[in-house]
């Protein structure tokens, strides 16, 4: 370690002479003026990079991260090394090349991030199949102005380059030992900028490097470009890893795995065995949308009547990471979490997994899926044969008319209406059955709002004038802003439901049928979009500054809290039993499948969720970024720092041990889709061969 601090005073006192006689002999003053096309390649690209962390991470100690800045320039100057062993009029090709190369990184991180909170993957390219499907919700709801800043830097860089141009500067003697180098002496500039760079690396900056879970922090520690060519290495991983890491997963798996949850009873144990289930997959319904009323008016009345009547767990988060929709249906069906890399759905459909309806079959179910949507997407058609379903109900199942269609397609109520038929012929020809309903019509970017029937979102107000005259003042507050479309559009899915409940009490279905009920996920709508929700000003129609003092902040945390969906479990017959109760203990996605094992008498022993029953208040929820909850405590792990929830004191310990906890479950879960440990055919076979 001394050694490393002598070198380190070395290579400063070194540098400080270095440009002391830059200074003196105005070298870099020069140097400048002899390479602006190369200078400009580079400042350009990192404050595009530079750009993008204050467009996604917002605070100053994130956009002007100097480990970051110093990672990009690192990268930016080895890049554009090269062009000098080019004739210089041959150089701005190479550097425009590598300029739009940058900005489109940036862009497309920036859209990304817009939406998803998260940077994007190259491992995501497999997806680029079902834009089409969402195109209007990626135009409408995420492209923004501030995504096409980046294009000023090649803008830029041209306009230097024709500067140049007409003054000459092409024409001038370039010998190729000159090339030669000015190319070695930028390559060991870049080298240093990166040794310099390296030296500042902790342990836990490499370790999140590496396993590329926190993608937010790798960006905010080395910059976008350095994890952008890390992404890269980390998505071709799986096919090495598949092909060399088996020994490694399958130990960390057994190791996890080693003592067997033990059986146990609790007062809801076997309490629905052999009844009927309906699960509604509803999309993009949020907790926080239960709370709201307009004009007296309940946003969601009918999930509202769900939650007085059933079981209601207030707490609940979804856990999804890029695959949204299909990462639900994945986490509540297999209690796994999703893929570090791409998504299981399209990635890993060929995986064997223990599944709901998998386990409801070996008691003698019958299992099916509806969704009025194209069977394909999200790869859905490959994905339920390995998820278990005797039959999957989509698109060319419907009748879809253009009167009926509302945002990606069937409105929900018709989808409703028309597999209510289904499901009475299923109940007449089947003793059991389970079966998934997935909603469609609350889908971003809640843009049919001509559709979605009469709800206003506006502030009505009577005023009484001096004379003793009355007049009603409208103020438009949520009218024409993208969080009142969705309240429009959520209140409309609610009404849809409200319709589907009553549909099946009329044909009998609810006899001996539980409804299971859970939002995929939020609406993934920019924090901002809320300001408007908390911080209306009548008298202006514009929100509050925030050094108002009605201005109510709705930070980071809040934001992110505010993104739990609900779940309910309901019976018709439910209410004023001891079922009937609002459970405030946190819960994710992945303790929903041990939670109705326990209820429906089945057990999958590789879960990672827990029945929320038996663990109660000592809960964890971990999420696909690193962070995690617990009744005690959010912890946010790309800024190393937590929000408390209660009185309880937080301790060192318990952050330490709850990041582990979360990090361990990642990576073993991860293994088990990857290296598709669940098969055991499979596996006794690569264990005969490695041992052979």
């Amino acid at each position: 370690m001394k050694r490393i601090k002598n070198g380190m005073n070395v290579f400063i006192n070194t540098m400080k002479k270095n440009i002391k006689k830059a200074k003196e002999e105005h070298i870099i003053k020069n140097y400048f003026k002899e390479n602006q096309l190369f200078v400009t390649f580079v400042i350009t690209c990192v404050i595009n990079s530079t750009l993008l962390r204050f467009f996604c991470m917002h605070s100053l100690e994130n956009f002007l991260s100097w480990k970051a800045i110093l990672a990009d320039l690192s990268i930016v100057t080895l890049a554009g090394a090269f062009s000098y062993l080019l004739k210089p009029k041959n150089r701005f090709t190479y550097l425009i090349s590598f300029n739009i190369f940058f900005t489109a990184i940036c862009i497309i991180n920036s859209v990304y991030y817009t939406f998803y909170t998260s940077f994007a993957s190259i491992s995501m390219l497999s997806l680029t199949q079902y834009i089409g499907d969402v195109g209007d919700a990626v135009v409408e709801n995420v492209l923004q102005l501030k995504d096409m800043v980046y294009i000023i830097g090649p803008i830029i860089l041209t306009v230097v380059h024709f500067r140049l141009k007409r003054k000459n500067y092409y024409k001038k003697v370039d010998l190729k030992t000159d090339r030669k180098k000015k190319t070695i002496k930028t390559l060991s500039f870049a080298g240093t900028l990166a040794i310099i760079f390296l030296l500042t690396m902790s342990s836990l900056d490499i370790s999140r490097f590496l396993k590329q879970w926190n993608k937010e922090y790798i960006v905010m520690r080395f910059g976008i470009y350095v994890y952008q060519f890390n992404d890269v290495l980390t998505s071709i991983q799986p096919k090495i890893n598949s092909m060399f890491g088996y020994d490694k997963a399958n130990k960390e798996f057994s190791d996890y795995f080693l003592e067997e949850k033990p059986n146990y009873e609790n007062e809801y144990t076997n309490i629905f065995k052999g009844k009927n289930v309906i699960v509604i997959h509803a999309e993009s319904m949020m907790t926080n949308a239960m709370d709201l009323s307009f004009h007296d008016e309940e946003l969601t009345p009918n999930l509202n009547r769900l939650a007085r009547e059933g079981m209601f767990f207030s707490n609940f988060y979804s856990q999804v990471s890029v695959g949204t929709s299909s990462d639900s249906e994945f986490t509540f069906n297999t209690s796994l979490m999703p893929t570090k890399s791409g998504t299981a759905f399209v990635s890993y459909a060929d995986r064997t997994y223990i599944t709901i309806p998998k386990m409801l079959k070996e008691q003698g179910y019958y299992t099916f899926s509806m969704h009025a949507n194209n069977a394909d997407f999200w790869n859905r058609r490959n994905m339920y044969n390995s998820i278990g379903y005797d039959k999957f109900f989509s698109k060319t199942n419907y009748n879809v008319e253009k009167e009926n269609v509302i945002g990606l397609g069937l409105s929900d109520k018709e989808f409703f209406a028309q597999s209510i038929k289904k499901i009475k012929k299923i109940s007449e020809e089947k003793d059991k059955w389970y079966g998934l309903l997935i909603m469609l019509s609350n889908h971003t970017p809640f843009s049919d709002v001509d559709k979605y029937g009469e709800y206003n979102v506006d502030i009505k107000e009577t005023i009484t004038h001096e004379d003793g005259t009355e007049e009603e003042v409208t103020y438009p507050y949520m009218e024409g802003t993208k969080l009142g479309n969705y309240f429009k559009s959520i209140h409309y899915a609610d009404s849809a439901l409200g319709e589907f409940v009553a549909g099946l009490e009329e044909e009998g279905l609810l006899e001996n049928t539980v409804i299971v009920l859970y939002g995929d996920h939020d609406a993934r709508l920019p924090r901002k979009d809320y300001d408007r929700l908390y911080n209306y000003n009548m008298e202006t129609h514009e929100v509050y500054e925030e050094n108002d003092e009605n201005y109510k902040e709705y930070d980071a945390y809040q934001y992110e809290l505010g993104r739990k969906v609900p779940f309910i479990i309901w019976t018709k017959d439910m209410q004023g039993s001891n079922l009937n109760q609002t459970v405030t203990n946190v819960m994710g996605m992945y303790d929903v499948q041990p939670t109705l094992g326990n209820m429906f008498g089945f057990k999958n022993q590789y879960a990672l969720g827990n029945d929320i029953f038996q663990i109660k208040d000592k809960n964890i929820v971990a999420f696909p970024n690193g962070n995690w909850v617990t009744n005690n405590v959010y912890y946010n792990s790309q800024k190393a720092a937590y929000l408390s929830l209660s009185d309880q004191p937080i301790t060192e310990d318990e952050i330490t041990y709850n990041t582990e906890y979360t990090n361990k479950l990642l990576d073993v879960s991860n293994n088990i889709i990857t290296f598709d440990l669940l098969n055991k055919e499979k596996n006794m076979r690569i264990e005969k061969e490695n041992e052979g």
